[in-house]
C-alpha cells in the first residue's frame, strides 16, 4: 500500500497530497495493529506431523533412528498469542529419525518438537475426540508420534510419523467464576476486590475477553476471581458471548451470581426482566448448557442495593428465593428451570460505594476452605471426626437443609 501511494505522490507535484499519502498508510498500519491486538485467544487450531522414522541398514542389521514426537505441555507462562508469532502457519513438525550407517548402525532418534500452551487447555482431534486436559504446569500429551525406524521387521524401511489436525481449547482455571447479566457490576466488584483493572461504563458489554483478577489476604492467601462476558438470553445456543463465556466457568471452583436489583433490559428489543426473573434466567441458561455447572457451589450477590433506600427491593428478592420453588408460580412457565441453583450465601452489596465488599471476600474464601475440604475428605478417607467438623461447617454455612446465610 505505501508502494502504491508513493509511487502516485512521485507524479504529483503536490507535497501536501505526498505527506496526506504517508499519513494515511501509517494511520491503517495503526489501526490493523490495533485490531490483532485487540482479540482474546481462547481457541487455536494447528497441524502437526511427527517426524518419519531413519532408515536401517540391512546389510549389517543397523537400526534407524525413530522419528521426533509432537508434543503439547502446559506452561503457566505460555501464551497463545506467542505461539503465532512463532509459527503463523500453525504448523508443527518434529525432526525425523536418523539413518543407520556403516559407523553408525543404531541411527540417533529425531528430537521432539515440544508446543507449550497455557494452563487450562483440552486437547482434542478434529472429530471431537478429547485427546487430554492440560491443567498442571507440566503436564504434557503426545499429539503426532514419530514414525517407527527400520529394521528387519519391515524391511528396514523407516516408516513416516503420524499427522494430525488438533485443536487447542482454553478454558480459564480460576477459583471463582462471576455469573451475570451484562452491566450487573462484574467488572466494577472485580476491580474492587483486586488489582485488576476491567474495563467499566454504564452500557452492556464493557467485558468482551475473560478477565482474572486475584484477591490478597494479609496472611498472603490468594484467591483468583474470573469476570467473564456478560450472558444474555440464548447464551447455551451461542448467542452473545454464548459458548465462548460458558466454556469457562466449567473450571472454576465457586459460581458467584452477581445480580442488580433493578433488573436488566439488554435493548429495546429485549424484555425487562426483574432481579428474581435474572437469576432464575442465569440459572437456565447454565443448566441448558451444561447441567453439571449446577452442581458447582454459588453464591448469590446482589447488587447496587445503594439504589435501594429502604432495602423493601432487596428483602423482597430474598424472600422469593427463600420461597422456591412455590414462588415460580409468579414468573412465566418459559423461565422455569428444570433443577434450581441451591445458594450457599446471599450477600448485599454495592460494588459503587464498598459496602459489604470485605464481608463477602471472606465468605468466599471460607466456603473455597470447605469445599477443599470435603474434596480431601473424599480422596483419603478422612476420619469420622474430621466429616462430623465438615458438617458442622456446612450448617453453619446453610448448605443443610436448604437454609441460606443471608448478609
Amino acid at each position: 500500500m505505501q508502494r502504491k501511494c508513493m509511487n502516485i505522490c512521485r507524479s504529483c507535484l503536490s507535497n501536501q497530497f505526498r505527506r496526506f499519502c504517508v499519513d494515511a498508510f501509517e494511520n491503517e498500519t495503526k489501526n490493523v495493529k490495533r485490531r490483532k491486538g485487540a482479540n482474546f485467544l481462547d481457541k487455536l487450531r494447528i497441524h502437526t506431523s511427527g517426524g518419519p522414522g531413519g532408515h536401517g541398514f540391512a546389510k549389517f542389521g543397523g537400526i534407524g533412528g525413530r522419528g521426533g514426537h509432537v508434543i503439547v505441555k502446559a506452561s503457566k507462562d505460555a501464551k497463545f498469542k506467542d505461539i503465532l508469532q512463532a509459527n503463523p502457519r500453525k504448523r508443527f513438525f518434529a525432526s525425523p529419525g536418523g539413518d543407520s550407517s556403516r559407523r553408525v548402525l543404531l541411527g540417533m532418534n529425531g528430537e521432539d518438537t515440544i508446543l507449550h500452551v497455557p494452563l487450562g487447555v483440552t486437547v482434542s482431534n478434529d472429530e471431537g475426540l478429547v485427546l487430554g486436559d492440560l491443567n498442571e504446569d507440566g503436564q504434557e500429551i503426545i499429539v503426532a508420534y514419530g514414525g517407527i525406524p527400520g529394521s528387519q521387521n519391515n524391511d528396514y524401511i523407516g516408516k513416516k510419523g503420524e499427522s494430525h489436525n488438533i485443536t487447542l481449547d482454553l478454558k480459564l482455571i480460576a477459583d471463582i467464576g462471576l455469573v451475570g447479566f451484562p452491566n450487573a457490576g462484574k467488572s466494577t466488584f472485580l476491580s474492587a476486590i483486586s488489582q485488576a483493572k476491567p474495563k467499566i461504563a454504564e452500557y452492556p458489554f464493557t467485558t468482551i475477553r475473560p478477565q482474572i483478577g486475584t484477591m490478597m489476604f494479609p496472611d498472603f492467601r490468594q484467591i483468583t476471581v474470573a469476570d467473564l462476558p456478560g450472558l444474555i438470553e440464548g447464551a447455551h445456543i451461542n448467542f452473545g458471548m454464548g459458548h465462548k463465556f460458558l466454556k469457562h466457568v466449567e473450571r472454576t471452583k465457586v459460581l458467584l451470581f452477581m445480580v442488580d436489583i433493578n433488573g436488566f433490559q439488554l435493548s429495546q428489543d429485549y424484555t425487562l426482566r426483574n432481579a428474581f426473573e435474572t437469576i432464575l434466567l442465569l440459572n437456565k441458561e447454565l443448566e441448558l448448557f451444561n447441567p453439571e455447572l449446577l452442581k458447582k457451589p454459588a453464591v448469590l450477590a446482589l447488587n447496587k442495593i445503594d439504589t435501594d433506600k429502604n432495602g423493601q427491593i432487596t428483602d423482597d428478592i430474598v424472600n422469593l428465593i427463600k420461597q422456591l420453588p412455590d414462588s415460580l408460580s409468579i414468573v412465566d412457565e418459559s423461565l422455569h428451570p428444570e433443577t434450581l441453583v441451591k445458594f450457599e450465601e446471599i450477600h448485599k452489596i454495592s460494588t459503587m460505594f464498598d459496602l459489604n465488599i470485605k464481608t463477602i471476600k471472606s465468605s468466599l474464601r471460607e466456603l473455597l476452605d470447605i469445599c477443599k475440604n470435603i474434596e480431601d475428605s473424599t480422596m483419603t478417607g478422612d476420619t469420622v471426626r474430621e466429616n462430623k467438623r465438615i458438617s458442622k461447617q456446612l450448617k453453619l454455612h446453610g448448605r443443610e437443609h436448604n437454609k441460606y446465610n443471608i448478609t
